[in-house]
């Protein structure tokens, strides 16, 4: 459905900066904070969530647990990208999957436990097919913003965000478990999916399902982000940038850039640029001022790299099951893309 279909007014605006401070508020307490009922919150919030623009999902915080966070960029043949993208957004461990540049270059991002895990990613797992001419992996160094950080414009005053605004994480120690899984499993489909709802998959009371989500948030391990099109909030141009930075001002133009309203995601990477910055602009000449005004003053940039986003296959939640008519193609482009097997013979 496109994201112009199902127009956002005031209260829907609100409503998304309201999940972005805190996934899980209830509908009562965005009511107060907004100034509404706890009746009209709901019913715009289905609306939003049915027509396809707005979730919640839960997503792990690898950092807390010493994972690695990579972004990769796989540049393949025009035929093949759309297939091997699906395929990517289909596995469990991927998010952020883009088309870029004219169709030919999909981005990702993952977050791996262990080195020998991204490698078994990287060599064994990714798409392993002659439509597939180059993959590149930048390893993620820290980040000076987020994407769960950015919604748009700031809706809501300082005093709604400190009503709606949960426990701050204080770090403290966490380990997951295989009990965790159907926990974490069902919130990445639906972050506000309810305690009763989240017992049953786990086959644990309710008021242990509370104690675990509070433990996991207060942890830092359990983070909920607003999935939501940036076109639908007005911003209907997408780019990814890849710049070399000088070193000695790397920080420096990272921190600049963290404070720009257009972005929603700066890192420090590996690879031959060090700094990525994804970036949501009303339209081309927006992204085009923003390049040529607001990144050509910051002078440490030595060189810069525009990938416009051509379509965005998955954000950071799961992917929601397909359609019934759907599955059998895409098992079969997953079977040709990921693992390479030959197309099934007719018969």
């Amino acid at each position: 459905m496109k994201t112009d279909a199902v127009p956002l007014n005031e209260i829907d605006q609100g409503l998304v900066h309201a999940l972005q401070i805190d996934g899980r508020a209830s509908h009562r307490l965005i009511g107060r904070a907004l100034g509404v009922s706890e009746n009209t919150v709901a019913r715009r919030y289905r609306r939003l969530r049915t027509a396809g623009i707005l979730r919640v999902v839960g997503t792990l915080n690898g950092a807390r647990l010493g994972y690695n966070a990579w972004t990769i960029r796989v540049q393949c043949t025009p035929d093949a990208a759309d297939a091997i993208a699906r395929a990517l957004a289909a596995r469990t461990d991927t998010s952020y999957v883009h088309l870029l540049s004219g169709g030919t270059e999909i981005s990702c991002s993952t977050q791996t436990p262990t080195s020998d895990e991204s490698d078994a990613l990287l060599l064994h797992k990714l798409p392993r097919t002659t439509r597939v001419t180059a993959v590149s992996a930048h390893l993620l160094l820290g980040h000076y913003a987020l994407p769960n950080n950015w919604a748009g414009p700031a809706r809501l005053t300082p005093e709604q965000v400190a009503l709606l605004a949960p426990p701050p994480a204080d770090g403290s120690d966490v380990s997951l478990g295989p009990a965790d899984r159907p926990l974490f499993d069902l919130l990445s489909r639906d972050g506000r999916t309810s305690h009763t709802e989240l017992a049953a998959a786990t086959g644990w009371s309710e008021s242990t399902v509370r104690r675990r989500l509070s433990s996991l948030r207060r942890a830092g391990a359990l983070t909920f982000l607003v999935d939501v099109p940036p076109a639908a909030l007005g911003y209907r141009t997408e780019a990814r940038l890849w710049m070399s930075v000088r070193p000695s001002q790397l920080t420096a133009v990272a921190a600049a850039m963290a404070d720009h309203p257009e972005v929603s995601l700066v890192a420090l990477t590996t690879g031959p640029t060090n700094l990525l910055a994804a970036v949501n602009c009303r339209d081309p000449l927006d992204l085009s001022r923003y390049l040529t005004e607001r990144i050509a003053s910051l002078d440490a940039i030595r060189s810069i790299e525009t990938a416009p986003v051509i379509r965005t296959v998955k954000r950071a939640g799961a992917l929601l099951p397909l359609h019934p008519h759907h599955l059998q193609a895409a098992a079969r482009l997953m079977r040709t893309t990921i693992t390479g097997e030959p197309r099934e013979q007719r018969t």
